[in-house]
């Protein structure tokens, strides 16, 4: 082994520990890369203890038999970057970082050519190690666009914001209520929320009109008709996280007739939704 790697390594042993631990829990990325929806931006921002912007310096590929929980197609490589900008966090961080990742490789079995040029990365400080980076997933290393910035800035701001929508966990309760016209009535659906704060659905039903809903993460009533735009966090919190249907104890609307329409307004809250797309694994 060359006495120049031997000093790296050494770094790179410890390292490998901590990011065993991540790795072993994330699910193994596809080879093909595609390019990474809002809701894949969000999961990495959302679990990012920090965001950093940094200009790679320096790849060095790990052996294969050091780098447990590999997927088949990549390449595990410890990083050295310099450090452009703290895009969000607090801990200490250094004028450099060293870190690891994982990255796809092509037909000859060489990854991307990423010197010298600016990244995105996911991670979590090292404590004690203001040099050392994990990233939240073997992966969570992306490049630098203009379009990519504005939408992170635009999903970090966001997630900081002091009327933030909470993160959705599943549904609590939802029941339907009649009105006293032929066609009106109210169904409320109330979730359960990381944090346990205050979060619901409503939908309306007048007669003659398509029925409107709208959400409220707080204990002000929903903005009914106003439904959160896709690409949204509001949204992003509903789509990718409420469940395909609810629990069945859940609805407790009074009667038959009353259940399955409170059970038909939910499925039309998730149709208007939409799909919440990932790419990224």
């Amino acid at each position: 082994m060359s006495s120049k790697l031997k000093p790296v390594l050494a770094i790179l042993g410890g390292s490998m520990l901590a990011f065993q631990a991540l790795a072993s829990h994330a699910q193994a990325p596809s080879a093909t890369v595609s390019e990474p929806t809002y809701a894949d931006i969000a999961d990495l921002a959302d679990s990012s203890g920090m965001v950093v912007l940094a200009q790679v310096k320096k790849l060095l590929r790990v052996k294969d038999e050091r780098a447990p929980g590999l997927a088949p197609g990549y390449g595990r490589y410890y990083v050295e970057a310099q450090t452009k900008s703290l895009l969000t966090g607090s801990a200490p961080l250094g004028e450099s970082v060293k870190y690891l990742v994982d990255l796809p490789l092509d037909s000859r079995g060489k990854p991307p050519k990423l010197k010298k040029t600016d990244v995105f990365l996911f991670a979590r400080s090292v404590p004690g190690r203001p040099d050392e980076l994990q990233l939240v997933t073997p992966t969570a290393q992306r490049p630098w666009t203009e379009a990519g910035e504005a939408r992170l800035r635009g999903i970090l701001k966001s997630l900081v914001s002091p009327d933030a929508p909470a993160v959705i966990t599943g549904v609590r309760e939802l029941f339907y209520v009649p009105g006293t016209l032929a066609g009106q009535g109210e169904t409320q659906i109330f979730l359960k929320t990381k944090d346990s704060s205050a979060a619901s659905i409503t939908v309306r039903h007048h007669p003659g009109t398509p029925p409107a809903w709208g959400v409220s993460f707080s204990e002000l009533v929903a903005n009914v008709g106003h439904p959160p735009e896709r690409n949204t966090l509001a949204w992003y919190r509903l789509a990718c996280f409420l469940p395909n249907s609810p629990p069945s104890d859940a609805n407790v609307s009074d009667g038959y007739a009353a259940k399955k329409q409170a059970e038909a307004d939910y499925r039309m809250v998730l149709g208007d939704l939409g799909v919440c797309e990932r790419n990224l694994s």
